[in-house]
């Protein structure tokens, strides 16, 4: 498996990870399919070219099994963690633990000392996932806010 960082040219790629997540595990994501499922191009590549994001897919075998991405956040020494899924055929194989740590790494990198998150908190498994990395709950309501220190 191999994590690979995403561009602007890279739109089917996100397109293509970001519509399985939605079809796939609907529960996760505030977002629904109807809302990005008649994107076109320049939506897609705009997606990409925010300035300041970290955009990955993990591969496997040439298959898209993960993706997430990294934000700008609250300020400049923050960034946000954001649009985390993997496949259910690679689940329970660490891909969501390398997406993560890789996330954390680039906004380390980039100068920021925090990172957070919003998950919904049915979602137990993410829950479970970025307890393990080390995030906390500051608040709770329709999405649980998480951060962790860098």
């Amino acid at each position: 498996m191999s994590l690979r960082l995403l561009g602007a040219a890279d739109w089917p790629l996100w397109r293509e990870a970001r519509l399985t997540a939605l079809g796939d595990a609907p529960h996760a994501f505030t977002a629904r399919l109807a809302d990005w499922d008649d994107g076109g191009e320049s939506r897609w590549r705009e997606r990409l070219a925010l300035p300041d994001a970290h955009n990955l897919v993990a591969l496997l075998d040439g298959d898209i099994v993960g993706m997430a991405a990294g934000m700008p956040g609250d300020g400049p020494d923050a960034r946000r963690l954001r649009s985390v899924w993997v496949s259910p055929r690679v689940r329970g194989r660490g891909v969501a633990d390398r997406l993560v740590a890789e996330v954390a790494s680039w906004a380390s990198r980039s100068g920021a000392t925090r990172l957070t998150l919003a998950v919904l908190p049915a979602n137990t498994a993410a829950l479970a996932l970025y307890r393990r990395h080390g995030f906390t709950v500051v608040t709770e309501g329709r999405e649980t806010v998480m951060s962790k220190e860098l």
